[in-house]
């Protein structure tokens, strides 16, 4: 199922999004480009702005300010049945009383396309979600994935360009979640049309899309490809949020005279961000921790403690969980050392020789990261 619509995605430009009612604020300058015919997931906690953006992109919210468009149309004064795109919503929005058959193609016969091309698109996408068996049944006689894919079609049916997904899998159980996911970027994948998908979930995000647009309290923190975010976070909110277990962010104080001759160096107060799995066990480590707890997860297991009073986490094969009060020497690699303006959380990309210092293992300057068994 390949027409020119479906293989030729549309890009969409959101330019200087705002949203206020009243005195509150939702969205502040947001600037998104989706390339055509990518997938691009909105990720981000409860209440950061991301529905009503989509909304926005829609045409059921009018911005307070900016412009949405699409395919170089400037589509921000339209109505949404003017905008040539199809949404799925959470909540799947099915119709209780019609058959799969009719839901599906209820889009089809308020536009009036005729009986025989309805037709001929209902078997191609009942084949293409493998939804032939239950064309005759009711939503109520289907199981939620089978709802969900229901709700795919009405939308891959319509043959838009653009298509808006509102955490359309968080009704599912995590195995089924974990079907859909792939099955979702697959369709996407090969009908070509370009997918603005909202999450809270980093996982969805992170495995489905091409680009993630991380937002904060109605500001974009980050827009990349999933590694980059993960590899290279901007912000130690985006360092923080990507990443399970997230990353340690520890105050330059954590880490005694290393921290501060860092801190001078750079000219602001730092945070370190280092990944629990970069940190290692090293008897000749430069970081300091002492063990307060842990989680056997099977194959690896999370170590818990403190560096210079600062909780911290370090994933370690599961057959080697340390006990409760034993002190840890740590290494880590001088890549995997992030470092953040601790006023403002922007990543520093530049190089800091007194943070590198944690990564040479050199023992003469051992003593200058704090030992919390020593305190």
């Amino acid at each position: 199922m390949k027409s020119d619509a479906s293989r030729q995605g549309r890009e969409i430009r959101i330019e200087g999004i705002e949203k206020c009612w009243g005195e509150t604020t939702a969205l502040s300058g947001v600037d998104i480009t989706v390339p055509a015919g990518s997938f691009t997931a909105l990720l981000g906690p409860s209440g950061c702005g991301k529905s009503t953006l989509l909304r926005i992109v829609a045409g059921l919210e009018a911005p307070s300010s900016g412009r949405v468009r699409i395919g170089g149309e400037d589509m921000t004064q339209r109505p949404a049945d003017k905008r040539n795109l199809s949404m799925v919503f959470q909540s799947y929005a099915l119709f209780p009383h019609l058959s799969v058959a009719d839901n599906i193609t209820f889009g089809l016969r308020t536009r009036r396309v005729a009986k025989a091309a309805r037709q001929a698109r209902l078997e191609r996408v009942a084949a293409l979600l493998g939804l032939g068996p239950y064309l005759e049944r009711k939503p109520s006689e289907l199981s939620g994935g089978q709802q969900q894919r229901v709700a795919l079609g009405r939308a891959v049916i319509s043959e838009r360009p653009v298509c808006l997904m509102d955490e359309p899998l968080s009704n599912l159980d995590a195995k089924l979640r974990h079907a859909m996911r792939t099955e979702l970027r697959a369709l996407q994948r090969s009908l070509g049309f370009t997918m603005l998908y909202v999450t809270h979930d980093q996982v969805e995000a992170i495995t489905m899309a091409d680009q993630v647009v991380l937002i904060n309290e109605g500001r974009v923190e980050q827009a990349a490809p999933p590694h980059a975010l993960y590899e290279t976070p901007a912000t130690s909110f985006a360092a923080r949020f990507i990443g399970t277990p997230p990353m340690n962010i520890l105050p330059a104080t954590a880490l005694g005279e290393i921290g501060a001759r860092a801190e001078a160096e750079a000219g602001c107060a730092l945070h370190f961000g280092i990944r629990p799995e970069a940190l290692r066990p090293d008897p000749m480590g430069m970081l300091k921790m002492h063990v307060t707890g842990g989680e056997y997860h099977g194959a690896d297991a999370l170590v818990m403690g403190r560096i210079g009073g600062t909780e911290a986490l370090v994933r370690v094969p599961g057959k080697t969980l340390p006990s409760g009060g034993a002190p840890m020497s740590l290494a880590v690699a001088p890549q995997d050392i992030h470092l953040f303006n601790a006023a403002t959380g922007q990543r520093l990309d530049r190089p800091i020789s007194a943070a590198q210092a944690l990564a040479s293992n050199d023992m003469a300057q051992a003593t200058t990261v704090p030992d919390l068994n020593q305190i």
